[in-house]
């Protein structure tokens, strides 16, 4: 068997250059913007045998398993390189997770859902029990947490940057309960030196204030930021400021780049200025406007700008297909936010309670599922609402 740790920390290199190629939606779940990284599987796969032919299973490991109640099938669709190793922990890691809380279905549920928990040694779980302690309120909410997101649990890297990081969150300001969301949905930022994270910190901190922001509202943004996109802290201090000088370049006040950065939650930091440019170009030459009346749109739709030129075609034609024109399109820009089947499911609604979009306002289209349903809602109740004539002479029988 290799040697444990061979891909330990490897992951960060691997994990930045993934972050910065996702260049197009910020609009993405913490979960999808490193597909392959939320199923981390693959660095714990590489530090042990991937030769399942010519291996056997580990009747031992199969043994207990069984016993645990295990859907050992699962796991032989799924991670079947698990049940070849020579040494494994099954016992040892269902022991610790009883004492944490977990009954027998929850420790044989997230034995399936994360095979190569069996894998770590039991010092090593219990390192990272303590961990995560850290920031939770007690073991019921740790098991629980676990039983929700056990690859996240069981990816065991770096556990000196990790606890590093979670006591400078802390300094920070942030709240556990934002922290043990980092840690389920953004574990990755956690295997950042403490360093370099404090460096992307200090950046922005100073970004902030050249850009005309308080001091005293400094910590609240940058706390803010943070909660709703942790993945800045993936990129580096160059990138931040690369794409902060590129929006100057286009004549964007500080003001504005401030007012840009809250928009799109710190989701620039993700982009290029290549991407961004020809985005901005396609934008100007579909809605055939001058720089200041496509910086106007930029600051109404970040889409224009996060957005890649692949993907604001395909929604432009979508919406043209409806019947819906440039000039509605440029009057509410929003909709550009909105998937081409989204903004086709609500076309169809409304048009069933009698509402024409294509010489009606898109402003119905916008916002939020929520958002959408309250406009419908509204349309509906309108349309159903009996007609009454104030000046009708009333009938009254004697």
């Amino acid at each position: 068997m290799m040697l444990r740790g061979v891909a330990h920390c490897a992951k960060d290199t691997f994990t930045l250059l993934l972050t910065r190629s996702q260049s197009c939606n910020p609009g993405l779940k913490f979960s999808s913007v490193w597909p392959d990284v939320a199923n981390r599987s693959f660095l714990i796969h590489s530090s042990y045998t991937t030769d399942t032919k010519s291996r056997e299973e580990n009747k031992k490991t199969l043994e207990s398993l069984y016993s645990l109640s295990v859907d050992v099938t699962k796991i032989r669709r799924l991670k079947e390189w698990v049940l070849l190793q020579d040494v494994a922990y099954v016992k040892e890691i269902a022991g610790i997770l009883q004492e944490m809380g977990a009954d027998e279905t929850a420790v044989a549920n997230i034995i399936e859902r994360c095979p190569e928990a069996i894998l770590h040694t039991p010092a090593e779980i219990n390192s990272q029990r303590a961990l995560w302690q850290l920031v939770c309120q007690n073991e019921k909410q740790l098991i629980k947490l676990i039983e929700q997101f056990p690859e996240s649990f069981f990816t065991t890297d770096c556990q000196q940057n990790q606890k590093a990081n979670i006591l400078f969150f802390q300094e920070l300001g942030l709240k556990n309960n934002i922290i043990t969301r980092f840690l389920t949905s953004a574990p990755n930022i956690f295997y950042n030196p403490v360093e370099k994270n404090k460096n992307v910190i200090e950046t922005l901190q100073r970004n902030y204030l050249n850009l005309g922001g308080s001091e005293a509202n400094m910590k609240i943004w940058i706390l803010k930021l943070l909660s709703q996109n942790p993945f800045i802290l993936l990129n580096t201090s160059t990138a931040i400021q690369e794409n902060l000088e590129f929006l100057q370049k286009n004549d964007f006040t500080d003001q504005e780049v401030l007012q840009l950065l809250s928009k799109l939650k710190g989701f620039i930091f993700q982009l290029n200025s290549t991407t961004m440019q020809k985005s901005m170009l396609f934008s100007k030459n579909v809605f055939k406007c001058s720089d200041q009346e496509l910086k106007q749109l930029v600051l109404k739709c970040p889409a224009l700008l996060y957005y890649s030129v692949p993907v604001l075609e395909e929604r432009l034609e979508g919406l043209l297909k409806e019947g819906i024109s440039i000039a509605q399109i440029r009057e509410t820009p929003m909709v550009l936010e909105l998937t081409t089947q989204i903004v086709q499911y609500r076309i169809k609604k409304l048009s069933a309670l009698g509402y024409d979009i294509k010489s009606g306002n898109l402003e119905s289209l916008n916002g939020t599922k929520k958002d959408f349903e309250v406009t419908y809602g509204k349309i509906q109740s309108k349309k159903e609402r009996p007609i009454f004539n104030p000046v009708a002479p009333l009938h009254i029988e004697d």
